[in-house]
């Protein structure tokens, strides 16, 4: 880790925080206490951003404001991940290694984990997870270990900012409490904001410098001097009236996709009963140039935001004595697919006089979107999870997740299996779990006794039509 005197030199003093009527600290440093000064800071692009979390939320951010000509401090308890980013190497496909090894040999970067390095920092960015627990209520335990870890170290002028999705109320009613345990009050002697993530993994034609950044301000302080932030660094800052506005704004952004992704798979189960192509029939409503927005099934959600973030809601309405029946009921749908998707493959191997119990199955795709090597709730987790609680011997591959990493509740033990023709030809079924557009889908039908494809990623293909079950 480098060492506080190593790191440069801005030209206009940012602050060594003034706490409890403490001293300003170093020579040449003053608190940051009025937005005119912050104004000028951020303009000169003198304010040193904290980020809190180095995953796939915090990475790309760190990269945004580095880029926009910010120095940054990335902060992560895994010594691993911050070993690996001072030595310039990255651990996410989409963000290169060339681009960490850039901002950290011309300083504007460096990784700690050590929480003492935050008190230098301007503005402390929160990127950290908010799963659900068990009974799939929301777990804030690392936004509330996050909050109370800054509070220690909270310095006057600073601006703290969660960037986690979470119910509305979580900034004014968890955070704000526990940072003015320091001494310190929101808006006089520190600024607090919201500012949802916005992170699509994979996608090219977005990216977090060009995707509009909504903000919401404990109070107008906060909201001016958080919005200047965002407002160097994006395309577009888009301030709201409060932080609960900007909570909600997020939370909204997910139930419309779980809602209307629920719909299209409960569709695709009734369509499939009826004999009719799912797909054929939503790409055929999305030429309507009005009135519908196309959405498309597929083997269960993935990713932290859409199986997650609406229930953060039913829990928070239920606190206001009300059920978000639409919210529960699209849950219900889309929890349920990967059984839907193994049904579908059982019905296949006994058409052919197989059971699942011994048969051998190739899962092709691992992470839970196409082109990316993001596992988080992905589905094809359970698939080969039910998979092998009914016997099946299961392999995968997945060309960008070479090998499967212990998560919180998961630990597959898997190494990603090399293709080859020979190989394909060896299982009985082969599952296609994600579309990665690398894979050579005719190839994969040719010579596969059987594909189970539950991403209609095998449309194109001519020959070999009765080996392929959609799923």
């Amino acid at each position: 880790m480098r060492k506080e005197t190593n790191m440069p030199n801005r030209p206009v003093s940012s602050r060594q925080g003034q706490r409890r009527g403490g001293s300003t600290g170093r020579s040449g440093r003053r608190p940051l206490l009025s937005d005119n000064l912050w104004r000028e800071a951020t303009d000169r692009r003198t304010v040193q951003v904290g980020i809190i979390g180095m995953g796939y939320v915090g990475l790309p951010l760190m990269r945004t404001f580095c880029q926009a000509g910010f120095t940054c401090l990335g902060f992560d308890i895994d010594q691993g991940k911050v070993d690996q980013l001072n030595s310039g190497k990255s651990y996410i496909k989409h963000i290169p290694s060339k681009l960490i090894k850039e901002v950290v040999s011309e300083k504007r970067f460096r990784a700690s984990a050590d929480p003492r390095t935050l008190r230098e920092c301007d503005a402390v960015i929160i990127c950290v997870p908010t799963p659900l627990n068990k009974t799939r209520d929301p777990d804030m335990s690392y936004v509330e270990s996050t909050t109370h870890l800054i509070a220690d170290h909270l310095q006057r002028g600073q601006l703290v900012v969660l960037e986690s999705t979470t119910y509305p109320g979580t900034t004014r009613e968890l955070m704000k409490p526990i940072l003015e345990s320091s001494g310190l009050k929101a808006e006089s002697d520190f600024f607090l904001a919201y500012s949802p993530e916005r992170e699509d993994p994979g996608r090219t034609d977005h990216t977090t410098e060009t995707i509009p950044k909504v903000v919401g301000g404990y109070g107008p302080k906060s909201l001016k001097i958080a919005t200047a932030l965002y407002n160097a660094a994006v395309s577009k800052a888009v301030p709201v009236s409060s932080c609960e506005v900007a909570e909600a704004c997020k939370i909204l952004e997910n139930v419309y996709r779980c809602v209307n992704i629920a719909m299209i798979n409960e569709l695709k189960m009734l369509f499939d009963r009826m004999g009719i192509d799912v797909w054929e029939v939503v790409n055929a409503a999305a030429t309507k140039p009005f009135g519908f927005s196309p959405f498309y099934p597929g083997p269960g959600l993935g990713g932290h935001c859409i199986p997650i973030d609406p229930f953060y809601l039913t829990w928070k309405a239920r606190q206001h004595d009300m059920a978000t029946r639409f919210i529960e009921l699209a849950g219900e749908i889309n929890t349920s697919m990967p059984q839907y998707v193994i049904m579908r493959l059982a019905e296949a191997l006994n058409e052919r006089k197989k059971a699942v119990n011994g048969s051998k199955v190739l899962v092709l795709g691992l992470a839970y979107k196409k082109d990316v090597d993001d596992l988080r709730e992905s589905p094809s987790i359970e698939l080969i999870e039910m998979l092998r609680e009914r016997g099946a011997k299961v392999d995968y591959n997945d060309p960008h997740i070479p090998r499967t990493p212990k998560q919180r509740e998961h630990n597959l033990g898997m190494v990603s299996k090399k293709l080859s023709a020979k190989m394909m030809a060896s299982y009985d079924c082969v599952l296609i779990a994600t579309d990665h557009t690398s894979y050579d889908y005719g190839w994969i039908v040719k010579h596969a006794k059987l594909v189970v494809d539950t991403r209609n990623a095998t449309q194109a293909v001519k020959t070999g039509r009765k080996k392929i079950v959609k799923a």
